[in-house]
């Protein structure tokens, strides 16, 4: 089976940064790909960073269409619910998600990325993130409580082998803003309603709300997925950056539908706590795959 790019794995890391690029106009979409492909090796690191390169699943499935899952697309319309809340569409071509021990190894070779799409792709977003107390959100919760191990990953948020795409994964990228004066404005019982679990050991409420976070986006109800969320952020303006990995686009869309309540039920009471900025679906290649594409580049 085509291996997943190790990037995905790299627990622990200090210093993230994830750059979005798109596409100049009139540029061959096929050499570009193969300028990220030839970035480095992708089941090596370089100088201690490791980088993960993903693609809008059309322009991937443009380029290599015997590597591509079926019907899979890009974040392209906003998911809208039935009281307005909206889940913006912030579509772009590629992704470079960078993560080291700290920033300046990172911020060298996001240099060294830009230098090498350049007259190719332009960098529009750019967002830096860094662990909160090991594993905690900016809310104060534990985050990815859920969280498959890697062992199960391999089987939740990969394309299984056989499949167009196989070794690839499905990425949903947000950046989520937090309201942290109204958050912290709530007593610790309230926060806990909200959340769905407790503060202090991340144990799940019995009962569940119906509307708290865990019960609105339940993964054993709509499937398990893989998340490197990770804080970003000012004191004036932080919150969450959303990184979840899964084999289906289809159980993100429905965990994104239930949040904002377009499946019937009421939203997700977090949604009254944050906001997105930012949404896109991006296909993240095997490494053998992406590492393919490189060495026609170099041939």
């Amino acid at each position: 089976m085509p291996t997943p790019q190790t990037g995905i794995f790299a627990l622990g890391t200090a210093s993230h940064a994830y750059l979005e690029f798109d596409l100049l106009p009139s540029v061959d979409a096929a050499s570009v790909v193969a300028r990220v492909a030839s970035l480095r090796e992708p089941r090596t690191t370089i100088g201690g960073v490791n980088l993960v390169a993903g693609f809008r699943p059309e322009l991937w499935a443009g380029v290599a269409p015997d590597a591509a899952p079926i019907g899979l697309t890009g974040f392209d319309e906003p998911i809208v619910g039935p009281t307005g809340y909206t889940l913006p569409a912030t579509q772009h071509d590629i992704v470079i998600w960078l993560t080291g021990a700290a920033y300046d190894v990172v911020f060298d070779l996001s240099r060294d990325v830009l230098t090498a799409l350049a007259g190719g792709a332009v960098l529009v977003h750019e967002v830096v993130g860094w662990p909160y107390h090991h594993d905690l959100d900016l809310t104060g919760f534990m985050d990815g409580t859920e969280n498959p191990t890697l062992v199960e990953a391999t089987t939740v948020a990969f394309v299984p082998p056989g499949a167009p795409g196989e070794g690839g994964s499905v990425l949903l990228l947000q950046q989520w803003e937090h309201d942290a004066v109204a958050w912290d404005g709530l007593p610790v019982p309230s926060q806990e309603s909200v959340i769905g679990r407790h503060k202090t050991d991340s144990a799940e409420l019995d009962p569940q709300p119906p509307t708290s976070h865990v019960a609105r986006t339940d993964q054993e109800r709509f499937g398990k997925i893989f998340r490197r969320n990770i804080a970003y952020g000012t004191l004036a303006r932080h919150g969450t950056i959303f990184v979840g990995f899964s084999a289906s686009q289809s159980t993100l869309v429905r965990m994104l539908d239930s949040m904002v309540g377009r499946d019937g039920d009421a939203p997700d009471a977090l949604t009254s706590f944050t906001r997105p900025l930012t949404g896109a679906f991006y296909f993240v290649p095997s490494a053998e795959s992406l590492a393919a594409l490189g060495e026609d580049r170099r041939a």
